[in-house]
Order: C-alpha cells, then sequence, then structure tokens
C-alpha cells in the first residue's frame, strides 16, 4: 500500500481544500468542466472545458515540506486547446469541447499532454522559459533583421533573466480518423502510442506520425440497420503494452491482445453479468450501458461504471464481477422521469485511488460516492460552496427514501438534477482528489491528525 493511501475507514475525514471557478449565477455553458486529470506524480492537475480550453493547476512548492499546510493548487497555465470548426462535406458543426486529457510521463524539463474533442487529438507542451537570448548579429533588439553589409563584428549572444512565462504549443495535430465523436484516448505504457476510440471503431497512433493511425478495432456492420451496440470507452493495460480493452454499450467489456492479430476483431477474454430476469425494464439497456472502464494501477482488475453501480472484475473471472457497488439505487423508482429528462444517459467516471483500495464516482445534488473495498464501508459527500470554509470537514450526506426523513438527511424527490459530478480525479499518491461540479473545480483532502 502506497504511504498516506490508507482506507476509507471511520478515521478519514475529508476536508475542503480549494474551490476553482467562479459562483454558478451567469455561467455559460462554455465554462462547464467536462474531463479532470492529475499528471503521474500529482503535482500538476489539468481541466478540460465545454469552451475548448485547458487550464493547468501546479501544486504550491514551499509547503510540501510543512505537512499540515499541504501545498494548494494555483493556476499555472490556461491556453485554448480547441477552436469550434464546421465539417463542410457533412454540414455538421465540430464542437471545441474537451472531452479528454492525458498527460505523458514528464521526460524532461517541459510537460506534455494529449486532449481532445469529437475529432482531433492534440499533443501540447508545456514548457517553462525565464531567460531571453540578447545580443543578435542578424536582428536588431526589436527582432527586425539587419543589413548583412552593416554587420562589421560578431557577437556572442547571451541570455539575460526575465519574469517566469509558461508557453503552452501544439507539437502534434492528430485529426480526419475518426467518422464518428471521439469518446475516449489512452496512452500506452510504452509511451510511443496511443488510442483514440469513437462509437465504432478504436485507431492506434504513433506519436510521431500524425497522417495515418492503424485501425485496432472496427466494430461497424455492413449494414448499419443491424448495429446493436456502440463503444462506449476504451483504456490500455498499465504494464502491457499489448492490452486494452473497451466497454460497450450493452454492458459487456472486452479484453483485446494486439500480438493475437493486428485487426482486434475478436477478442481475447469477454467480461459479461448475466442479466437478472426479476429486474428486466424498460430502462435495463440503457442503465446497463457501460460510461467509463479503468485498469487498476496494479492491472490485475478492471473498474466498470454504469448508470446505477460501479462492478469490479478480476481479469481472470469473466462471467460475473467480483464487486458490485450500489452508487444511487434510490433512482430506481425514478428512471422513468429522468427518461424523460434525458439525465438517465449521463456519463459518469469512476476513479481508483493511488492504492486501489477505494473507489470514487459521482451522483446528483454534487453528491460524490466512495467505497472502501477492503471494509466494505461506503460514504456520500457533497461539494459545496456552503461548507468551502478552509479545513472544514465534509459531513456525509444521507438520501431518504419515503418514509420519514431524519434531520441531516435529504429526501429523493428533492435532489437536484441538474448538478451533477460526472468528472473526478484521485490523486495518485496522496489522498487528495479533484472533484468538478459544473464550472466549479473542488479540491478535497484527508485531514491530517
Amino acid at each position: 500500500m502506497i504511504p498516506g493511501v490508507g482506507t476509507l475507514t471511520q478515521d478519514t475525514l475529508w476536508c475542503f481544500s480549494q474551490v476553482k471557478g467562479t459562483i454558478e449565477i451567469g455561467t455559460t455553458e462554455a465554462d462547464i468542466i467536462s474531463t479532470v486529470e492529475f499528471n503521474h506524480t500529482g503535482e500538476l492537475l489539468a481541466t478540460g472545458d465545454k469552451g475548448g480550453r485547458v487550464v493547468i493547476f501546479q501544486r504550491e512548492q514551499e509547503s510540501k515540506n510543512q505537512i499540515h499546510r499541504r501545498g494548494e493548487y494555483n493556476v499555472y497555465s490556461t491556453f485554448q486547446s480547441h477552436e469550434p470548426e464546421f465539417d463542410y462535406l457533412k454540414s455538421l458543426e465540430i464542437e471545441e469541447k474537451i472531452n479528454k486529457i492525458r498527460w505523458l510521463p514528464q521526460q524532461n524539463a517541459a510537460y506534455f499532454l494529449l486532449s481532445t474533442n469529437d475529432k482531433t487529438v492534440k499533443l501540447w507542451k508545456v514548457s517553462e522559459r525565464d531567460k531571453r537570448p540578447e545580443g543578435y548579429n542578424l536582428k536588431d533588439e526589436e527582432g527586425r533583421l539587419r543589413d548583412p553589409a552593416t554587420i562589421t563584428t560578431l557577437r556572442v549572444p547571451v541570455l539575460r533573466p526575465m519574469d517566469l512565462m509558461v508557453e503552452a504549443t501544439p507539437r502534434r495535430v492528430f485529426a480526419n480518423a475518426h467518422t464518428y465523436h471521439i469518446n475516449s484516448i489512452s496512452v500506452n505504457s510504452d509511451y510511443e502510442t496511443y488510442m483514440s476510440a469513437d462509437d465504432l471503431r478504436i485507431n492506434l497512433w504513433n506519436f510521431e506520425i500524425t497522417n495515418q493511425s492503424f485501425n485496432i478495432v472496427d466494430i461497424k456492420p455492413a449494414n448499419m440497420e443491424e448495429l446493436t451496440e456502440v463503444i462506449t470507452a476504451a483504456e490500455f493495460h498499465p504494464h502491457h503494452c499489448n492490452t486494452f480493452v473497451y466497454s460497450s454499450s450493452k454492458g459487456t467489456i472486452r479484453l483485446c491482445d494486439m500480438r493475437a492479430s493486428a485487426l482486434c476483431d475478436r477478442h481475447t477474454k469477454f467480461f459479461e453479468e448475466p442479466e437478472d430476469p426479476s429486474n428486466r425494464s424498460f430502462f435495463s439497456e440503457i442503465i446497463s450501458s457501460i460510461s467509463d472502464v479503468k485498469f487498476s494501477h496494479s492491472g490485475r482488475y478492471i473498474m466498470t461504471r454504469d448508470y446505477l453501480t460501479v462492478k469490479v472484475w478480476d481479469l481472470n473471472m469473466e462471467n460475473r464481477p467480483i464487486e458490485t457497488y450500489q452508487v444511487h439505487d434510490y433512482l430506481r423508482s425514478k428512471l422513468c422521469s429522468l427518461y424523460e429528462n434525458d439525465c438517465i444517459f449521463d456519463k459518469f467516471e469512476c476513479v481508483w485511488n493511488g492504492s486501489d483500495s477505494v473507489i470514487m464516482t459521482g451522483s446528483y445534488n454534487n453528491f460524490f460516492r466512495m467505497f472502501d473495498r477492503n471494509t466494505k464501508r461506503d460514504v456520500t459527500l457533497e461539494a459545496s460552496r456552503e461548507n468551502s470554509k478552509p479545513r472544514a470537514i465534509l459531513k456525509p450526506r444521507k438520501v431518504c427514501v419515503g418514509g420519514k426523513r431524519r434531520k441531516d438527511e435529504i429526501s429523493v424527490d428533492s435532489l437536484d438534477f441538474s448538478k451533477k459530478i460526472l468528472h473526478t480525479a484521485w490523486h495518485p499518491s496522496e489522498n487528495i482528489i479533484a472533484v468538478a461540479a459544473t464550472n466549479n473545480l473542488y479540491i478535497f483532502q484527508d485531514k491530517v491528525n
């Protein structure tokens, strides 16, 4: 177990650390956060929004040693990653919304990350500059080219200190490979390739080659009327560069091995839970669609999120999950109204903590849930500005269904379905979590006694 990433016992108290973003009155659609991701060290935290912007927060250095004042995250760099486009051939508008961000491990002083909208993946380099060269031979101080005839002496340019500047530059643009909307990107453990997945296809890219990709999964039928399922998420194994999984709208997961064949149309393993006939309803197919799939850090387990549950699968057992956690079972009676207001199609994500012992995922009313795999305890917490005093301890929330409501409970009928936590992230080695609630980013950490 990683030090500091303990279990979710009664002793773990989560407290408010920071909130980034404006108060929700007057929020524009473009400000809504659409993805959150820590880098491999947890020193940086990136968010993408519906306006195509990427904001990177950096953890402050000076408080690393003072355990009681652990570093706050402050804005490090903001840049426009994607712009709205128009596909004239299909008469379709392509949104600038950032669907996913994935960090690459840091190799040198610069940071690299992938960001994608519906159609185009970009590789960004984020680097610092605190010196500028002066004393060019062929340019004057304003940067204009000088007449070579006037140059009589040669100077050695020198580097002068300047205010720190963080620059984000697009190094690669990977476009024109997806007919449908990209829902996932995943960096391979070889750090030379990555994949991008849309509804019907998964493509494998080399970081150095932007004009072609290799199609590794294609589930598009010859006749589109025979289409029965779509790909909803895909991810590479954390250690084996030949293995990846993808989930479907039918609630199934396929594990593929690229050593078996170039086109992974035939899976190596197929994970599916047999349906309980007594639970069958009009909504069964919709709520069984998997919205997120994640390998554990160890690579031994897969976690999947569907509308009502989080499931943990052992790679060695395909016929049923080894753990099932009810996220908000009290919504079962509300599926009809959730279908009418389209909430039933919300795509919730799920994350592991650094030691794979605790799972976190979102719900409605700005609630998010944590499940401890060892103690089987679970807790519901709320991201709200009401208890956003520094170091304020988060009180567990309870939802009551019918009957008499206790003082500290909230009735299922008064939940706000417009406030939903779809995107969360967990620091790779500490109990620090980032939770996106509409246009606000909340950062919580465990209270160190």
